[in-house]
């Protein structure tokens, strides 16, 4: 088993934490997650559990792009990618610069929601992408729809820009950075 490369606290919820996805070991479990109706969004719906592992592997070798599995209190409970935006189709809508990581996360489905779980997921995904100091701002682009994510997203510091073609989906481009994320997540704040 990978080592955890980032660990957080969360005060009500516990240790998170995220390590390597291992394409071989994680893609069964990566396939239920990406293949349930709740992941619509990740466009896999239909995906092998051979597609994924597939779809990880190609992202291992990429220098551009890594995958992580995010684990809560010892348990894989969450996804995330990061990626350079100028190596993938998003870095055509907007002028990357230096400093930018693009981002992805999912939060495994459950029959058993705890309230404010996934923003304690998104919190540690971009405390953990915060800590490389070469980061000055995050980049996403959720599919427009995605109206949950927004919320969440603006929750943390992000600030939308504008819709943007991207293939497969429509996508709210929206950009965080360092300073809009730690005055979001300080005690105290109201987002």
């Amino acid at each position: 088993m990978s080592t955890a490369l980032f660990a957080r606290h969360d005060a009500r919820l516990g240790e998170f934490a995220l390590r390597p996805v291992d394409p071989g070991r994680d893609s069964p479990l990566l396939h239920r997650w990406l293949t349930h109706p709740k992941s619509v969004f990740w466009l896999m719906g239909d995906a092998t559990v051979e597609d994924v592992e597939k779809e990880y592997r190609t992202l291992a070798e990429r220098p551009t792009h890594d995958a992580f599995l995010g684990l809560h209190k010892g348990r894989p409970a969450f996804l995330a990618e990061r990626y350079d935006p100028a190596a993938d189709p998003v870095g055509r809508a907007f002028t990357v610069q230096p400093g930018d990581i693009g981002m992805h996360f999912l939060t495994a489905p459950t029959d058993t929601p705890q309230p404010g779980f996934t923003r304690a997921v998104l919190t540690t995904v971009m405390a953990f992408l915060f800590d490389d100091p070469s980061v000055r701002r995050v980049v996403v682009e959720p599919d427009i729809r995605n109206e949950p994510v927004h919320r969440l997203n603006a929750a943390v510091g992000f600030e939308a820009a504008r819709t943007v073609p991207l293939p497969g989906k429509d996508a709210l481009l929206s950009f965080c950075t360092r300073a809009q994320f730690t005055t979001a997540v300080s005690p105290g704040a109201t987002r």
